[in-house]
């Protein structure tokens, strides 16, 4: 590619729209609550970031987000100590499981009744 049509992509801003409050409130509950990998598979506490399950422009896309650490969101790594999500779906889905099945353990994790 080009290098002027590269820095177009890079400096094109990422789909999204604003968080209403209860999605932020569900957004800021998963991100003190920690990645649900980490706390799933090794029972530890690390720190999280959002991650949108299906977009970020759906209705209720805020809704549908998980914590994962850097780690398992978007190191890109593939090895024996973990499975980022990006860009690995597919190994990420088979070594931990659906994101969904994440999701809902979650909503019961918090009493958040979605």
């Amino acid at each position: 590619m080009a290098p002027e049509l590269l820095m177009m992509c890079r400096n094109r801003p990422l789909k999204s729209r604003s968080a209403t409050s209860a999605e932020r409130a569900w957004m800021d509950a998963i991100v003190q609550f920690g990645c649900v990998i980490c706390r799933r598979e090794m029972h530890v506490f690390t720190p999280a970031e959002v991650h949108h399950i299906d977009g970020k422009t759906k209705p209720d896309a805020h809704l549908k987000t998980i914590p994962l650490c850097y780690w398992h969101h978007r190191s890109g790594e593939d090895n024996v100590t973990h499975t980022s999500r990006h860009p690995a779906k597919h190994r990420f889905v088979s070594r931990y499981g659906d994101e969904i099945i994440h999701l809902e353990w979650l909503r019961e994790q918090l009493g958040f009744g979605l």
